[in-house]
Parts: C-alpha cells; sequence; structure tokens
C-alpha cells in the first residue's frame, strides 16, 4: 500500500462538478492499494499516517499529529502511485490491485481512520476528480507499508 501525505490549510475533491469531500486543516491522503496488499498493510498504513507527527507544536517543531491539533482528513484513492516507468515511457500499473480488492481495502482504510475520531472525507472510487488543495509548509510524505521507500 502506497500513499502521499500533504499537510493542508484546506482541500477538497470534486467529480463533476460537485463537491464530493472537503476538509479543513488536517492531511490530504491520496492512497493506492497493491495486488498484494491485505489487512496488514492497511493496518500499517492508516496507524502510521494518524500518528504521523507533522504538525509543529509551539515551538515550531514537527511534533504533532493530526489527530492532536484536531485536523480531518480527506482520503482519495489514486493506484496511479503504482506506476511503474522504469520500461518506456508508458506507466505500467500491473501491481496495483484490481478494482474490487482496492476498493474494499481503501473503504477498509476511510473506517480506521474514523475510528480514531477524526472526520474523514473522500472521493468517489473510480471517478475523475478535480483535487484542490493549499499544502501548509509545504509538507509533503511518502508512505510505503513494503518499505520499499
Amino acid at each position: 500500500m502506497r500513499s502521499v501525505i500533504q499537510r493542508v490549510k484546506s482541500a477538497s475533491v470534486t467529480v463533476n462538478g460537485e463537491r464530493v469531500g472537503n476538509i479543513a486543516e488536517g492531511l490530504l491522503v491520496l492512497l493506492a492499494v497493491g495486488q498484494d496488499d491485505g489487512t496488514e498493510d492497511l493496518n500499517w498504513m492508516i496507524d502510521k499516517l494518524v500518528g504521523l507527527r507533522i504538525f509543529e507544536d509551539q515551538e515550531a517543531k514537527m511534533n504533532r499529529s493530526v489527530q492532536d491539533v484536531g485536523g480531518e482528513i480527506l482520503m482519495v484513492s489514486q493506484f496511479t502511485l503504482y506506476g511503474d516507468c522504469r520500461k518506456g515511457k508508458r506507466p505500467s500499473f500491473s501491481t496495483a490491485a484490481p478494482p474490487d480488492q482496492a476498493k474494499a481495502l481503501f473503504n477498509q482504510g476511510v473506517e480506521r481512520a474514523r475510528s480514531y475520531g477524526l472526520k474523514v472525507e473522500t472521493g468517489v472510487f473510480q471517478a475523475e476528480m478535480d483535487v484542490e488543495l493549499v499544502n501548509n509548509g509545504p509538507v509533503t510524505i511518502l508512505l510505503d507499508s513494503k518499505k520499499n521507500f
């Protein structure tokens, strides 16, 4: 499982001109499920991103989590994080999970994040989405449950 996590002042996702998800301060999480991913990967990813200390404390050090600051999460499915561009110029997505598996794990991830008491908004799975954000910092973190990076 892979994610790009951005600390944001605000973020939203729009589908066909309709805003379907919107958050204030918190995290924009672009999440991809790989074909070999399971519950263990999901739990590691969600626990890690909820506890990530990337918000500043009173001494301007990154020492607080999204929970600590009362932040929100906008989680958007993004299979293209599994794009492999090592050969040729067109990415291969052969290691991304099939849609049914990816959707099930993505939805479990949303529920797990909500179980922490956080407001979690989402996009629409497999839809063409417009994502807007105001990146705070900017702070952008990459996570991979298989620890490939």
